[in-house]
């Protein structure tokens, strides 16, 4: 079986996408094993004599850092911050992100700067290959101090606690361990800040949402094409010469990604009446390659964090040094996603105007593409869903990282709101894929009233693979199942 080797080489969002796609299991490579127990040596000989208070290990947390804790108290220290750190509330986060949370923090811990026992961090390396996904909830974090509250729910199934989902049902986590015969991990001295500091739910909400954009900006280039030759439109706004000359990466990769998708179309090389096209669609190149950028941008953002350890207090064997810093402030990717849900949302802020368009009853196409008018709406309401989808993402677009509310009594005085922009940004995943979806469903209508003439190849058979799901509206019937069977279609197809 191939596994997936957790080591210090740099983790790529491909890599991870891979990782998801096949299913494969993980397993610490001899390197990483090395560094954690090196880490932990370290710190356990440090514990012997400690010459100073050292914050999270010998201290409390936060405003109580000042607090000394005794050498026997200094496990339990670590298992009461797990248990009264998991304060999460509102929706579970789904599967495939609690997926990797699992699998960014043990990547963080392997680094051997955390201090953490090899044990515990092979039993996280176990949740991911057995499918033991802790019950993880979307509320909590100030994105800050690390993803506190959802990283202590993700840890309370090491010490039996807690729920987790195992072969499709919610179980308590203790009932899970003890039929696995798995004793619950006694956590050492900065063991539970280890699990608990760091921005490990926020970069795996940024990762699968950068995944799924990568996806969706294809996805909008190839509607858009579709959508631009059943308008009747023209493909000279889409030249290279036009776009050499502004020199923005994006622009010129989607004005080419156009010619490609209506390379050898009847439609777009007919003689058009029209001097000029809307901007919804003459300035595809300007507005899909301006979210590509972007998607680049916060691809290689969301990589840098999660190749770095960004627990608290940092531990450097070699240098003999445990330095409390702020590795686990999430700003640089809070302001990063935030970017993100902006460039996802104008991808579907324009596929809705093409949807418009191709209902106004333009360029010989009828009115809302209806087939048999008169008692038939046809296509007039899926263009309000759009319009209603739209608008809530603009609200999701206020940026959550210009917020901050301070907190533990003014110790943690600024914060990130990182895990707020992060399940904004995937609501908005989510609402620009439907708003995509929606846009096709109108395209592949509009472009039945072009019969004989043929669009290109490749979307002559991408259409006839979406007419295995959903048909051509004769008369009006209930939209919604051919709506959600386009976003399914999205989904699977690539």
């Amino acid at each position: 079986m191939e596994y997936h080797h957790i080591s210090a080489e740099r983790l790529t969002i491909a890599r991870v996408r891979e990782i998801l796609e096949r299913h494969l299991p993980i397993a610490l490579s001899d390197d990483a094993k090395r560094r954690i127990v090196r880490c932990r040596e370290y710190l356990d000989r440090k514990m012997e004599n400690p010459d100073r208070p050292i914050y999270g290990i010998t201290t409390g947390f936060g405003s109580l850092c000042d607090i000394s804790i005794g050498r026997k108290d200094l496990a339990q220290l670590q298992r009461n911050l797990v248990m009264s750190h998991a304060c999460g509330t509102g929706e579970r986060v789904p599967s495939e992100i609690v997926r990797l949370i699992l699998l960014f923090k043990i990547q963080s811990l392997a680094y051997g700067y955390s201090g953490v026992q090899l044990a515990t961090v092979e039993r996280l390396v176990e949740f991911f290959n057995r499918d033991i996904l802790p019950v993880v909830y979307q509320q909590g974090s100030l994105g800050a101090s690390g993803d506190l509250a959802p990283l202590a729910h993700l840890s309370l199934p090491l010490l039996g606690l807690g729920e987790v989902e195992y072969k499709g049902e919610v179980r308590p986590a203790g009932e899970v361990l003890a039929e696995l015969g798995w004793e619950p991990i006694e956590l050492q001295s900065k063991a539970g800040l280890a699990l608990l500091n760091g921005t490990q739910f926020m970069s795996a909400y940024g990762v699968w949402s950068v995944i799924a954009a990568q996806r969706l900006s294809e996805w909008a280039d190839r509607i858009g094409a579709l959508s631009l030759d059943a308008f009747d439109g023209r493909i000279e706004p889409f030249c290279d010469e036009v776009h050499v000359i502004r020199a923005h990466k994006g622009q010129l990769t989607t004005a080419r990604a156009i010619r490609h998708w209506l390379e050898g179309s009847e439609l777009i090389a007919r003689p058009k009446k029209h001097v000029q096209d809307p901007y919804s669609f003459r300035c595809i190149p300007q507005v899909h390659g301006a979210s590509k950028d972007t998607i680049d941008y916060v691809a290689g953002v969301l990589e840098t964090e999660i190749n770095s350890p960004t627990d608290n207090p940092t531990v450097f064997p070699e240098e003999d040094m445990v330095v409390s810093a702020g590795n686990f402030h999430g700003q640089p990717i809070a302001l990063a996603m935030d970017f993100l849900a902006i460039a996802l949302a104008e991808l579907g802020n324009i596929s809705e105007r093409r949807t418009y368009q191709l209902i106004s009853g333009a360029r010989e196409l009828p009115k809302f593409l209806v087939a048999n008018p008169g008692l038939n709406s046809g296509f007039m309401i899926p263009q309000y869903t759009a319009a209603s989808i739209v608008s809530q993402t603009k609200g999701l677009c206020m940026p959550a990282s210009v917020d901050s509310i301070p907190s533990s009594q003014g110790q943690e005085d600024h914060v990130s709101m990182g895990s707020n922009a992060a399940t904004k940004l995937w609501r908005v995943v989510g609402n620009t894929e439907r708003v995509l979806a929606i846009e096709l469903f109108n395209a592949a209508q509009a472009l039945e009233f072009r019969r004989p003439a043929r669009t290109s190849p490749a979307l002559e058979r991408m259409v006839a693979e979406y007419r295995r799901r959903v048909p051509f509206i004769d008369n009006d019937q209930v939209m919604y199942p051919h709506i959600a069977a386009s976003v399914e279609f999205l989904r699977e197809q690539r």
